[in-house]
């Protein structure tokens, strides 16, 4: 049975490796090496060609990468994945293939507060342009901001934390038209609930660190090709003219498809590393077996805990997609008819002392600087993951000063809830 035929449950258990003979591992095994024995020098050096498919060094590709990578791939339906050390690295190396100084990108301003600092500060220091543009913009205004130097247009399947769904069609009806591709940041939805190379995705990127490893083990990141745009166009020549470094190798037309996966691993790993290790992700794909289980159970929850703090006389309001008073659920029961993810968004009333008030007062849920795992957690974006935007880029991004974000876990939801009632109890 080939398993990319197969459903997307039971991609998540069986996809990446299966034991090729009698006696092996039925597991995934660790290679915990950070070297590879070759027969003879010519072997080695073609691999060092880009010639042959094997592990060099572990800072471009380990077995127990490529495992993941391969389940992975198969989750996401793209041709071909590279992991990295974190989602920052995932996120940099993408938009670093593409764009060099002197050049810019397009991304929505309702983006991971780390995101943005990456794209505002570290970006424009190496003489990248972001252009930030509101996700309710119209599709004209969006294109308005692209011009012969813009390499790429950047967002979010549900925007971390105010929780707007992406419109796949606007955005990627904007990508065609200026012939560049679109990248798309999957965490919050997984592949599970979403798969953006369906909707006119070009690249995806997920942190790992969040549901895909889901117990808030391991830190890692990951960049999938979807194999499905045109490199030849004119616009991108460090994949389609000849790479110095590898004595003129062109990308597009050693690894076709595949040729955007190969740049990241070949060049960015190569000279900057950013490497999963191979226990992390070892731990990924264990965690990744029960990912459709568990984003069943995330969402349920959710849904349940947003329709108990909507009708509470604390909360001043509740962004989360399905409910039918969110601007976004439209969007939602389009592109997210598996459920919309285990994290709420919601404002407590009396402004940002009492949302701080409630998350100090929980008991269940915890404070960390973490979403996505198993266990409940709550934050307060505008002290924490966005205090280095300014109050008027908090604002546009979605980010209210009473904000908190909800990570609701995998508990039974009514205890979930009965934490939540007395910690706003304890609100004057």
């Amino acid at each position: 049975m080939d398993i990319k035929n197969t459903n997307i449950s039971t991609q998540c258990v069986q996809a990446g490796y299966l034991p090729k003979g009698s006696a092996e591992p039925r597991v995934m095994p660790i290679v915990q090496s950070t070297t590879y024995k070759y027969e003879n020098c010519d072997a080695l050096a073609a691999a060092f060609d880009l010639q042959a498919p094997t592990p060099i060094y572990t800072r471009l590709g380990n077995p127990t990468l490529s495992f993941l990578e391969e389940k992975i791939t198969t989750l996401e339906g793209g041709v071909a994945a590279v992991t990295t050390a974190s989602g920052q690295s995932a996120i940099l190396f993408s938009v670093l293939a593409l764009t060099k100084s002197g050049e810019n990108i397009i991304s929505l301003n309702n983006i991971y507060g780390g995101t943005h600092t990456l794209f505002a500060s570290t970006l424009k220091n190496m003489g990248i342009e972001v252009r930030f543009v509101s996700a309710s913009a119209t599709a004209d205004e969006i294109y308005s901001l692209i011009d012969d130097n813009t390499k790429l247009v950047y967002a979010e399947t549900i925007g971390n934390p105010a929780l707007e769904v992406l419109d796949f069609e606007k955005l990627s009806s904007i990508a065609k038209k200026a012939d560049i591709p679109l990248v798309i940041d999957n965490t919050f939805a997984t592949p599970y609930l979403c798969r953006p190379f369906e909707l006119g995705a070009n690249i995806v990127i997920h942190s790992t660190t969040k549901y895909m490893d889901g117990h808030a083990t391991s830190v890692g990141g990951v960049i999938v090709d979807g194999g499905n745009f045109n490199w030849e166009n004119g616009k991108f020549p460090q994949l389609s003219t000849p790479d110095e470094s590898y004595h003129g190798l062109i990308y597009t037309k050693a690894f076709g498809k595949a040729a955007f996966a190969l740049k990241i691993r070949a060049g960015l790993l190569r000279d900057i590393g950013s490497t999963m290790s191979p226990f992390n992700a070892f731990l990924t794909t264990l965690g990744l077996e029960t990912l459709h289980l568990r984003m069943e159970k995330h969402c349920e929850n959710a849904l349940k805990v947003a329709k108990y703090l909507e009708g509470h006389e604390k909360i001043e309001f509740v962004n989360y997609p399905l409910l039918e008073s969110s601007p976004s659920y439209e969007l939602a029961k389009k592109y997210l008819t598996k459920g919309a993810s285990g994290v709420v968004a919601f404002g407590v009333k009396g402004g940002s002392d009492n949302a701080k008030a409630f998350i100090d007062n929980m008991k269940l849920a915890t404070l960390v600087t973490h979403v996505a795992d198993v266990r409940t957690h709550a934050l307060h974006p505008a002290s924490t993951t966005h205090r280095q935007l300014s109050e008027a880029e908090q604002i546009a991004g979605g980010i209210l000063p009473n904000l908190v974000r909800y990570s609701v876990g995998i508990e039974d939801v009514d205890d979930i809830i009965a934490d939540i009632k007395q910690a706003l109890e304890k609100i004057k």
